[in-house]
């Protein structure tokens, strides 16, 4: 089968094909922020998206008519099962009258998908959305009862790299307890038992502080904050989502500048060792919610690339359990695979209602 796969970011636009298994090309196509600042709503960007896709295929001498199938990046939509699902119209409308969880850009990943596979009569999917919920019943509890946890994670990366490993152990990801950990822009650290995320960090509200996201915070002093009358609600949403962590503590959400730089400033290196730290306490946690049953704990995103930070964090937490570095993002194989596994009659293709 030839696939195109379309993984829409914050900051860049993926663009894939491959012929089952073999890319034929993989294109990280990046924004810069003044691109993108005209545009109000992530849903608005979908023709500037749309247009840059567009240009890769030519780019690549990719002709549409060779084309088998289209899978994109699923978004914060409702809570959803793990999966691949076809995109049909309650998806589609869902993503265009906003009823989702999160104003993403991953949400518009199934309208870019639909709209290059529609008029060729080939389908269009998304794989393991980032809403998706296998929450143990304690795990929506908080506590206050107007603000259930929600799951919402890196599911497409970690679900790869969770099967990943139990195929490289010779066993099925049915069969194994883990902690499976993604680090990037941000930070979701998940509890996997039986082939379920049980448990999981929002990355948006809660967990270690990353690039730019602010992690947990104090609530009294947020709550303060917010009504101190310096910001908006908009203002207060961007300073925890998009302007917090590093990027308000040191005023760059560059890892490698930062890595660097905490070489010889103390400044930098305190903001990284209590990263690392945030990291490790969390994963301590969903060892306990898997009750210390921890077969592996994996870590996986592009900041696992700095084997210096992973040494650090490996000192923290490897009495836990045997501890795994995959370095990077494999969403575009992902994506891929959850088409595969679904035409190969794998799996069940799932149905969006």
């Amino acid at each position: 089968m030839r696939i195109l796969a379309i993984n829409p970011g914050a900051t860049s636009t993926k663009v894939a094909v491959y012929n089952d298994e073999e890319p034929l090309f993989i294109e990280n196509i990046r924004h810069n922020a003044e691109e993108l600042s005209k545009f109000e709503h992530t849903y608005d960007q979908h023709d500037f998206r749309a247009a840059t896709i567009r240009e890769a295929l030519d780019k690549y001498g990719i002709k549409l008519n060779s084309l088998d199938a289209v899978v994109g990046r699923g978004g914060p939509f409702k809570p959803l099962l793990s999966g691949t699902y076809r995109v049909n119209a309650a998806m589609k409308a869902d993503v265009k009258q906003r009823r989702v969880q999160a104003d993403h850009i991953s949400n518009i990943g199934c309208l870019l998908a639909d709209e290059i596979a529609a008029p060729l009569g080939i389908p269009a999917y998304i794989v393991d959305p980032v809403s998706v919920n296998e929450f143990d019943d304690v795990a929506y509890i908080s506590g206050m009862k107007e603000l259930p946890r929600k799951s919402l994670g890196h599911a497409l990366n970690i679900k790869m790299i969770a099967k990943r490993f139990a195929s490289e152990q010779g066993k099925r990801y049915t069969e194994l307890n883990l902690v499976v950990v993604h680090l990037g822009g941000g930070i979701s650290v998940t509890a996997h038992r039986d082939g379920r995320i049980i448990d999981v960090n929002n990355a948006n509200d809660a967990g270690p502080f990353s690039p730019q996201r602010c992690g947990t915070l104090p609530a009294t002093g947020l709550v303060k904050l917010c009504f101190s009358g310096k910001y908006t609600e908009t203002e207060m949403l961007k300073k925890i989502i998009k302007h917090g962590g590093m990027l308000s503590l040191l005023g760059t959400d560059e890892m490698p500048e930062i890595i660097e730089k905490a070489k010889t400033d103390p400044e930098y290196d305190l903001v990284l060792r209590a990263f690392v730290y945030q990291v490790a306490k969390e994963i301590g946690a969903y060892a306990a919610a898997l009750k210390g049953n921890v077969d592996a704990i994996l870590v996986t995103g592009g900041i696992a690339y700095n084997k210096g930070l992973m040494e650090n964090l490996k000192c923290y937490i490897d009495w836990i359990a045997p501890f795994y570095v995959y370095p990077g993002e494999d969403e575009m194989e992902a994506l891929v695979m959850g088409v595969l596994r679904v035409t190969r009659g794998e799996e069940e293709e799932k149905e969006y209602n």
